[in-house]
């Protein structure tokens, strides 16, 4: 599960918590079936059987690999210890790594090791804090989805910080969207993104285009676009007349050359499978994805699919 948001949204402060790592807090936490916080209670961080993966990976650099994932082992006998050494060297196929030390690794092996060190102790969670902002981005993505099929073969439960949605879209099951301390929805990435609870999650999962329109009946609605089919799961069979508002993804749209329109093409790059023009309408600026340039034409603004969005109900006519 992410936590996703904006900087100052909280994200860090409940990871925070949930690890023991705050004294001054209030509230309740389980992990698991077990009570770590609450009015009565705080267990220190090392009584929490929790796993922390940050962004520098913490590794300790005057110990080889192999010592490195030892490290919380102490309590085991030798001959066990390294037989669980070995298996979670094997995991992330670097065995033949384990004499090494982890300046002679690149990012992502030492990520690697830094994870398995810590899910040698077999945590009931593992915490990841912005654990993947300093891998190259080529190998990103790629690291993401080794490590997520890790733990899903490990079946450990992970709690991610991020505010690089790719990240958290890639890596998590589902994502907690915060805001100024607040969990404005918790849902699937798919269902985020395609049918967002409020103004903020659907602005933050990426930028569109406030259209007010006119609910015509129980799947259609009017507007200055002209006529647009609606699929959300809200029911607006109700609202026959009154006007809501509507947010158009990018891929919702599509522009049409037209000689008596007032909307240009402002701005315009291509970034290789299209271009990517900007427009101005009503005060609001729109990146649309097109095939063609359309660099200084004066365009129309087409819906081109069904559309599902976050609805707000408007007291009066626009």
């Amino acid at each position: 599960m992410a936590l996703f948001g904006p900087s100052g949204g909280g994200k860090s402060t409940v990871l925070k918590a949930v690890a023991g790592l705050l004294e001054d807090v209030s509230g309740t936490v389980n992990i698991g079936d077990t009570l770590v916080l609450s009015d009565k209670l705080n267990l220190p961080t090392e009584k929490r059987n929790v796993g922390l993966i940050f962004q520098d990976y913490a590794l300790f650099p005057h110990l080889t690999v192999e010592e490195n994932v030892a490290f919380g082992l102490g309590h085991l006998p030798k001959e066990e210890r390294l037989e669980r050494v070995t298996e979670m060297l094997a995991l992330i196929k670097l065995s033949s790594s384990r004499g090494k030390y982890p300046h002679q690794l690149s990012g992502g092996q030492q990520q690697r090791i830094a994870i398995v060190r810590a899910l040698a102790c077999k945590p009931n969670i593992l915490l990841f804090d912005e654990a993947f902002s300093n891998i190259d981005p080529q190998f990103r993505f790629e690291l993401i989805a080794d490590i997520r099929t890790l733990l899903k073969d490990q079946n450990t439960s992970a709690l991610f910080v991020t505010h690089n949605q790719d990240e958290a879209f890639a890596f998590c099951d589902r994502i907690a969207v915060l805001n100024e301390g607040q969990i404005e929805q918790i849902d699937t990435a798919e269902r985020l993104f395609n049918y967002p609870k409020t103004r903020f999650v659907a602005e933050f999962l990426g930028e569109g285009l406030w259209l007010r329109t006119q609910v015509a009946s129980a799947h259609r609605l009017s507007s200055e676009l002209g006529e647009i089919a609606y699929c959300g799961e809200s029911s607006i069979e109700s609202m026959v007349g009154q006007y809501v508002d509507i947010y158009l993804r990018p891929h919702h749209l599509r522009l049409e050359f037209s000689l008596d329109s007032k909307i240009k093409v402002t701005k315009e790059r291509f970034v290789g499978q299209y271009f990517e023009s900007t427009i101005e309408w009503f005060g609001q600026s729109i990146k649309v994805r097109t095939v063609y340039s359309f660099l200084d034409k004066t365009v129309k603004i087409k819906v081109d699919t069904n559309v599902s969005a976050v609805f707000l109900e408007h007291p009066s006519a626009p």
